[in-house]
């Protein structure tokens, strides 16, 4: 249901919507989806909760029992593997739309077993976006060889014809993620799930505030994917695309929030994504309310609808950034290639270890976490410290040329300050992290 609906709305040009939303009891599940439905969402989401991402199905079953003795959800999603495949099915049976498993599990075996028995037909996550920047402890070594278990998982029910939709996570840790490094993961997982015998493929990226630099950003990863797919001979594999809006810190104001997720739809709208996960005006306030992610679909599906029809940006400022974003892709994932010796999950592993890839912000202590990125005098995330990315020394002039743009302007060297003001500035109301009145933001 969800391939032929991804891939008939590629062959279109439609861009559909999709919600994030989990909570404790079935009963509140399917009431959440059915008015996501009603709404206008065209994929419904189960969140999993963070327990059941662990793991830890003894204090998800506590969750299950005090939500119910409360009336309210004491869990931040549902728990799927406590509630068995009978349960799960009652929520795919209760809706006529797609219904995807979204979590962020570096061991999702048993979770994929169930859901995947209950009918959900698309699963989100892989061996470095559900590890890397979700867990401390757990190496790649463990994380891809239990994935490719999820991905042999899904083959199997494509031999048996049943085809499900395997979904990267784009974001990471949703905190100024160069468009590269996000790319480079999912064109790595897309190539070790269609390894394992999947057939469709949706690679995610998260909204990084540049509109430029998201609509290359968006518009380059599938012809990427294609391009490494074919080249290991998967050219039977249906690609498509996930924006996410705006990962990191929103505003408090509802109306300042609203504004940040209309940004996030113009730029998956105009980079034509396949499908955009939308976010809710309540995002600093902590879990979103029914209403609010309702609000999110509306609000999206509003700016998508106006601009469906629109081009833009087809000078030589998104000419340059594609062609940047697809040189350091290719830069990171020949280093990949190499390294495994054409063998994609030891070429990762070994990738990590020499920060050849290298994720910001993560708390894996696998994940050498070098690098540094900030925005340039445009919004767009460059690199302060590219730590050690295998790139060309034009690409590394590039990155400091454009931040000593930025530096000029506010007459200041660059500094981590500058990443420090940059991770706070949408909160604040901007994109950029400009010192005010001669300050950085708190």
């Amino acid at each position: 249901m969800s391939q032929k609906k991804l891939a008939k709305g590629k062959k279109k040009g439609d861009i559909f919507v999709q919600p994030r939303a989990g909570v404790a009891l079935r009963e509140e599940q399917i009431n959440l989806l059915r008015s996501f439905e009603k709404a206008g969402a065209d994929f419904l989401p189960t969140t999993i909760d963070s327990y059941t991402r662990q793991n830890r199905y003894e204090e998800a079953e506590v969750g299950i029992q005090e939500s119910r003795r409360l009336g309210r959800s004491m869990l931040n999603g549902y728990p799927a593997v406590n509630e068995g495949v009978w349960k799960c099915r009652e929520i795919i049976e209760s809706t006529n739309v797609p219904v995807e498993i979204r979590h962020g599990t570096p061991d999702a075996r048993l979770l994929a077993e169930i859901t995947l028995a209950a009918g959900f037909t698309d699963f989100e996550g892989g061996g470095i976006s559900y590890n890397v920047p979700y867990s401390k402890n757990v190496s790649l070594e463990e994380s891809i060889s239990n994935w490719q278990y999820v991905d042999r998982l899904v083959g199997w029910y494509q031999e048996n014809g049943v085809i499900i939709n395997r979904e990267s996570f784009g974001p990471l840790t949703g905190t100024l993620v160069p468009p590269f490094i996000s790319h480079s993961v999912s064109i790595i997982e897309a190539l070790l799930a269609a390894e394992q015998g999947v057939k469709s493929v949706t690679l995610g990226y998260g909204q990084c505030g540049n509109l430029a630099q998201d609509i290359a950003a968006i518009r380059s990863l599938s012809s990427l994917a294609e391009e490494y797919l074919n080249r290991f001979g998967y050219r039977d594999i249906l690609i498509t695309t996930a924006f996410h809006q705006w990962m990191g810190g929103f505003p408090e104001n509802e109306a300042q929030a609203s504004g940040v997720i209309s940004w996030g739809a113009v730029a998956g709208s105009l980079g034509k994504a396949n499908k955009i996960i939308s976010k809710s005006p309540h995002e600093a306030l902590g879990v979103p309310t029914k209403e609010a992610n309702i609000s999110g679909i509306k609000i999206t599906k509003q700016i998508v609808n106006m601009l469906k029809d629109q081009e833009f940006f087809s000078g030589e400022t998104l000419k340059e950034e594609v062609r940047i974003i697809k040189e350091e892709t290719r830069c990171i994932l020949k280093k990949v290639i190499e390294l495994g010796e054409g063998d994609i999950a030891i070429g990762t592993i070994l990738a990590f270890k020499e920060g050849f890839i290298d994720i910001p912000f993560a708390p894996n202590r696998f994940n050498l976490g070098k690098i540094l990125p900030v925005r340039d005098n445009n919004g767009a995330v460059r690199l302060l410290n590219p730590g050690n990315l295998p790139f060309t020394e034009a690409i590394f002039d590039f990155h400091k040329l454009k931040i000593e743009e930025r530096a000029k302007r506010e007459n200041r060297q660059p500094s981590l300050q500058m990443v420090i003001d940059d991770i706070y500035a949408i909160g604040k109301g901007m994109l950029v992290g400009r010192p005010r009145s001669g300050k950085s933001y708190d």
